[in-house]
């Protein structure tokens, strides 16, 4: 699996985008955040039309604005495909505003890159990378399928990169660095 310190690969993907009727679907450059020098939060979760996966995707569209906020891209990938994703979107009324991509990776390479397939079905596992604005991985959280992730960790964890300090143990924004 890549992690801290690996780059981040390079990848062009076909994204859900919103529902609007001829423009649901685009292609997603990841090197984007690079060129506007701004960090990539990017998180996958295993399967559409599951009952785990709406809840993280719904809490991280809670919390754009928070994102943005930090300057940072956010993007929610997964195996299935772009139309997948807007089927889905349209029959899952929390799905339907999402403020962000659905990224669509079916024939799994950039899964298969970072390394977060697991089992013989090669199911994307829930891993969530910050990468900064160079391209490179700071940070990585894999979690068991059956496990949901904690999105205030990740917008800690972001904090913390940024100011590029030592934070000790439960550090929030704001706090004291050693």
């Amino acid at each position: 699996m890549l992690t801290v310190g690996d780059k981040f690969p390079y990848m062009e993907l076909t994204a859900c985008v919103s529902l609007q009727e001829g423009k649901e679907l685009a292609n997603i450059s990841l090197e984007t955040h690079k060129k506007e020098g701004k960090w990539l939060v990017i998180f996958f979760w295993p399967y559409d039309f599951s009952s785990l996966c709406p809840t993280e995707i719904i809490g991280f569209n809670e919390r754009y604005e928070e994102f943005v906020e930090r300057d940072a891209i956010i993007y929610g990938a997964s195996t299935d495909t772009a139309t997948v994703h807007l089927a889905w979107r349209k029959s899952h009324e929390g799905l339907r505003n999402l403020k962000f991509p659905m990224i669509s990776d079916p024939a799994k390479t950039l899964s298969r890159q970072l390394g977060i397939l697991m089992g013989k079905d090669e199911v994307a596992m829930r891993a969530t990378f910050i990468v900064d604005p160079e391209g490179v991985i700071r940070w990585v959280n894999v979690n068991h399928i059956i496990v949901g992730r904690n999105i205030d960790e990740v917008l800690r964890t972001l904090d913390a990169l940024q100011i590029n300090a030592l934070t000790p143990c439960n550090w929030r924004k704001g706090d004291p660095t050693l």
